[in-house]
């Protein structure tokens, strides 16, 4: 009995240190632009594939909202918010959504809009983000998205208003 607990728990740790390595990896290299548009390609095509399908939306939407936080003012942003936006409705339409999930993803569609234009977005925005993230922690406490999105979101508006 012991044994096979502690194989559990090993297994636990190599899979939890692992993650952090990963983790670690993709914050210390930032895809470029042009890679970040050949991912979403990629994962429309596997979307299209996967009509019926929570996770390939899930990681459009989310690809879709990344890309448009990095470059707010690129040609193809307005396009990416429209997708990612039509994706997060689909998604919510279909059995077996992660609601935690959806309230993420749109504290995040809410966040880039008002990184796009703070001025004119961020008064207009603002509770949104807060909701969205506050709902997807409360249904989901153990949402890391959620809850790193809304830290950085706090954080962000803490600098903008101290200027």
């Amino acid at each position: 009995m012991m044994y096979q607990i502690s194989k559990h728990v090993v297994a636990t740790v190599v899979l939890v240190f692992a993650s952090v390595m990963n983790l670690n990896a993709q914050q210390a290299q930032q895809p470029s632009a042009d890679e970040m548009l050949n991912q979403i390609g990629m994962l429309k095509r596997l979307e299209a594939m996967q009509p019926d399908s929570v996770a390939p939306k899930y990681k459009l939407a989310l690809a879709s909202l990344n890309f448009a936080i990095t470059n707010p003012h690129a040609a193809q942003t307005e396009p990416m918010l429209a997708q990612a936006e039509q994706t997060i409705e689909q998604m919510a339409q279909m059995e077996g959504t992660d609601q935690s999930d959806l309230c993420t993803l749109r504290g995040f569609l809410y966040m880039t809009r008002i990184v796009q234009n703070p001025s004119q977005n961020g008064q207009k925005y603002y509770l949104d983000v807060l909701q969205n993230f506050e709902k997807a922690l409360k249904l989901n406490p153990h949402n890391l998205l959620a809850a790193q999105l809304q830290a950085k979101f706090v954080e962000g508006m803490k600098q903008a208003t101290a200027q």
